[in-house]
């Protein structure tokens, strides 16, 4: 165990001193950035086309079906900003909450006060170490 820490201790000491003795590396050519280079040959600008625009042909749409393709689809964004949002409790949940509710709270009265007390019993026989 001694070994292997004196092992490390050495390998930290050398380690130390070679960043010591060691002086920082010029920078070369590889090294430079595109930022710091000066000319500006290589860089794309966005405004450019990547490739000539090809050449599809005759449109596949004639402008009469583009025309009322184009209205039924404004029709439709019409109608579906003018929907309410939906409601954010699901309906066939809520209907089960309301015809569950007055069964749990008949079987929460009748059994709850005896659940309350048998663990209020067992936490004072073991708060105190005697039984009730």
């Amino acid at each position: 165990m001694e070994d292997i820490l004196a092992s490390i201790k050495k390998v930290i000491a050398e380690e130390k001193e070679l960043r010591s003795t060691t002086a920082p590396v010029a920078r070369t050519q590889e090294d430079v950035l595109p930022e710091d280079s000066e000319s500006g040959d290589d860089v794309l600008e966005l405004d450019e086309p990547l490739a000539p625009p090809a050449d599809l042909g005759p449109p596949l749409l004639g402008e009469s079906a583009a025309g009322h393709t184009r209205e039924a689809l404004e029709q439709l964004t019409t109608v579906a900003s003018t929907i309410p949002a939906a409601p954010s409790i699901n309906p066939l949940e809520e209907m089960l909450r309301e015809m569950l509710r007055p069964v749990l709270k008949q079987w929460l009265d009748e059994h709850l006060p005896r659940i309350v007390d048998e663990h209020v019993k067992r936490e004072i026989s073991r708060i105190t170490g005697r039984p009730l």
